[in-house]
């Protein structure tokens, strides 16, 4: 079982926003399994939340730019590429202002802070989307595609053809995502000269120069243009390498430029917001169609996931039968609603039960029409879920369990005599001061019948 990681402590690196120009401070601390990656905008009221998710991509000019409430995060992809190529699950990243510093434009500095801050693992099991079959978006506009398909492990590659001189063909390809900081990481953003006049018009990348740009010279530069560019960079003099690039710059890769839009597909693809089993193949990748593409990947992903029902062999030796349950748990009949305990670890537990005619409740619920009411589907999940909180204590006899909240309850399909209900609840945090934090599900007939989060408190019997 491959396991969460987070960092160890908080780390700080200061900086300039490209497109914004203003300094900006970054602190990246640690986070609770499960929270993914979170911005956090501290210098506004509040501290308002930015989860890197892809349904809130609003801009992709020029970066991937996200927006919640009002709330922007600019320029997200290369600190993001960072907690992915570092193995990271869990990392909350701090703001002052809407654009991380962009460095020397790679997401080598990001890499180098979170290994300083040190890297963990928790206590929960990694998830990955196992892709089985192949995946496409294509933008009929560009010829841009991108594809995903069957694969042991994650694997990109990226394909650029930008039809110039000077920056013709290249591609890069990143076989295992542990090689991301040695092949990729230090490849820098770029920009033709073209698209930095127009965007020094727009009043754009106010924090650039030419340490954290390579800018490819694919047109005659005039000598206003020459002046302006001095002007901007804050340069008494700027020439043109043989290679076609401006100085102050030497490249680190024949194919750099390949090599930051491989990077830039990793960091965009994070915000699917789930590990990817998968090859990914990017033809002309740039941030709208890698956005497009995760944004059709998420909802492919969390399609399946709706319909997905574990898979438990019935017919083994449960881990606890009815009388091991009422060892732990103090229900019982009528209101003992889990008749097997069939898997459990320190993070998760399965149990089942048999619905039949002969319940109690179906006396009133409802004559001519039995239904299982969702309040004792809920009640049965919990019950499940006590089974993992009171085994973590050595005389669970001694120990009730009582609710203390219930969110974002769900009921998905009717629950009728002769079903057979399975109860999956996983830890959403780690169990402390007796306090169980849980996602729980219910299955029936090959799918989903019911979810909650729910928290309970182990206390001890006067």
């Amino acid at each position: 079982m491959v396991k969460q990681k987070t960092i160890k402590q908080e780390v700080t690196l200061k900086g300039v926003g490209l497109h914004t120009g203003k300094e900006v401070t970054m602190t990246l601390k640690p986070a609770p399994v499960n929270s993914g990656y979170k911005f956090v905008r501290v210098d506004l009221e509040g501290s308002p939340v930015i989860e890197a998710d892809v349904n809130y991509v609003v801009n992709t000019q020029r970066g991937t730019n996200l927006e919640k409430r009002g709330v922007k995060i600019q320029t997200s992809e290369h600190v993001l590429a960072a907690c992915v190529g570092c193995d990271i699950d869990n990392i909350i990243i701090e703001l002052n202002e809407s654009e991380p510093p962009i460095m020397d434009g790679s997401s080598k500095f990001f890499v180098e802070a979170l290994e300083q801050a040190g890297i963990e693992e928790q206590c929960a099991e990694r998830k990955y989307y196992v892709v089985k079959e192949v995946i496409n978006f294509i933008d009929e506009t560009t010829g841009s595609e991108i594809i995903i398909m069957p694969a042991d492990d994650y694997q990109v590659t990226a394909m650029v053809d930008f039809g110039t001189k000077v920056l013709g063909t290249q591609n890069a390809t990143l076989k295992n995502i542990a090689d991301f900081k040695e092949e990729i990481a230090n490849a820098r953003t770029f920009s033709f000269l073209h698209e930095l006049e127009s965007l020094l018009d727009n009043g754009l990348i106010k924090g650039g120069d030419l340490n954290n740009a390579i800018v490819y010279v694919d047109k005659e530069i005039s000598d206003s243009t020459m002046e302006n560019l001095k002007k901007a960079f804050g340069k008494d003099q700027i020439s043109v390498k043989p290679n076609g690039i401006l100085d102050n710059l030497t490249l680190h890769y024949p194919n750099e430029a390949a090599r930051h839009k491989l990077l830039d597909v990793i960091g965009d693809l994070a915000l699917v917001g789930i590990r990817l089993k998968g090859k990914v193949i990017a033809n002309k990748p740039g941030h709208n169609i890698n956005t497009q593409f995760a944004k059709k990947l998420s909802k492919i992903i969390k399609l399946e996931q709706r319909n997905q029902v574990p898979v438990f062999d019935l017919n083994q030796e449960p881990l606890m039968d009815i009388h091991k349950i009422m060892s732990i748990l103090p229900h019982r009949p009528p209101f003992l609603f889990i008749d097997r305990i069939i898997e459990m670890s320190d993070t998760h537990v399965v149990g089942l039960k048999n619905v039949t005619m002969n319940e109690s409740f179906f006396i009133g619920h409802f004559p001519g029409a039995p239904v299982m009411p969702g309040v004792i589907i809920v009640e049965a999940m919990a019950q499940t879920g006590g089974i993992l909180i009171l085994s973590s204590v050595p005389d669970p006899e001694n120990y009730l369990t009582y609710f203390m909240k219930i969110d974002n309850v769900k009921f998905k399909q009717k629950v009728l005599p002769g079903d057979t209900l399975i109860f999956k609840c996983d830890l959403i945090s780690p169990i402390r001061r007796g306090i169980c934090h849980m996602q729980a599900n219910a299955y029936a007939n090959g799918k989903l019948v019911a979810e909650a989060e729910l928290m309970a408190q182990i206390a001890r019997v006067n």
